[in-house]
């Protein structure tokens, strides 16, 4: 039986990838905000938040299209 491509469990998955990014970039606009009024240490550590959203939304992605680039070539078979 083949899997389904765009039902509500995708939409969910991507919903989740894109609220991922939109906290990093939320930290990031934080450490903006932050350094421009002179708060060191919380733009520092909003910017270190904000870096390490990004890099695990990015591995997620890679992950996600491998799996997706997989799954398609056993459809094929």
């Amino acid at each position: 039986m083949p899997l389904a491509t765009n039902g509500p469990d995708t939409k969910f998955a991507a919903s989740k990838g894109l609220v991922m990014l939109s906290w990093a970039i939320a930290f990031f606009i934080i450490a903006i905000i932050a350094a421009i009024f002179g708060f060191g240490g919380i733009a520092g550590t909003a910017a270190g938040i904000a870096q390490v959203l990004f890099f695990l939304f990015l591995v997620l992605f890679v992950i996600s299209l491998i799996f997706s680039m997989v799954r398609k070539g056993s459809k094929a078979v």
